[in-house]
C-alpha cells in the first residue's frame, strides 16, 4: 500500500507516518521509485499497535483533553514516538508500568499548579507555568537520575 492508504487505515495523519519514518521509528517502506515506497501489513500493525497502546493508556488514566488532542498535540506525538521506540527496541514497555509512571507525573502536575496558584497576578502565574515548564523540566530530570543513583547504590552497592 502507498503512503496515504497506510495513513488511511491506521487512522495516523499521513505527516506523522512521516515523522515516525524519519526519526526511524517505522521501518522504511520498500522503494518502488525515486519518490514513492510501498509499505505492507507489519507496517499497519505497527503503526495501530502503539497508537492503541497509547489511546488505552490514556483511556485509563482519564486524560480525555490530551486523548482528544491525539496527534494534534506535540507532546502526544513525543509519547507515541518513545512507546514506539521501545517497542521497536524489544524494551517492555506495558500499560501498567506506564501507568504508574504517569500517576507520578499527574502529582508532580498537580504540585506544580498548587504552587503557581499562589503567585498573586495571572502574569506571575503565565511566568511560573513557563519556569517549571522550561527550567524545572531539565531540573525533575536531573533529580530522577540523582535519585536511580542513590537507589542503585542502596541496592547493588554501587
Amino acid at each position: 500500500m502507498r503512503l496515504a492508504e497506510l495513513s488511511e487505515r491506521s487512522g495516523v495523519p499521513t505527516a506523522t507516518v512521516k515523522y515516525y519514518l524519519r526519526e526511524g521509528l517505522l521501518p522504511a517502506g520498500r522503494r518502488i521509485s525515486a519518490t514513492q515506497a510501498e509499505y505492507d501489513e507489519g507496517h499497519l500493525r505497527r503503526l495501530r499497535l502503539v497508537r492503541a497502546q497509547v489511546a488505552t493508556l490514556l483511556t485509563e488514566l482519564g486524560w480525555s483533553t490530551t486523548l482528544e488532542l491525539g496527534e494534534l498535540s506535540p507532546v502526544h506525538r513525543s509519547l507515541v514516538a518513545s512507546v514506539a521506540t521501545l517497542v521497536r527496541l524489544g524494551y517492555p514497555c506495558d500499560i501498567g508500568y506506564l501507568s504508574r509512571q504517569a500517576r507520578i507525573m499527574e502529582q508532580a502536575a498537580v504540585h506544580d499548579l498548587d504552587e503557581m496558584e499562589t503567585y498573586p497576578s495571572e502574569a506571575e502565574q503565565v511566568e511560573k507555568a513557563v519556569a517549571s515548564a522550561v527550567l524545572y523540566e531539565p531540573l525533575l530530570m536531573s533529580l530522577r537520575r540523582l535519585a536511580q543513583s542513590e537507589e542503585s547504590a542502596r541496592r547493588y552497592g554501587l
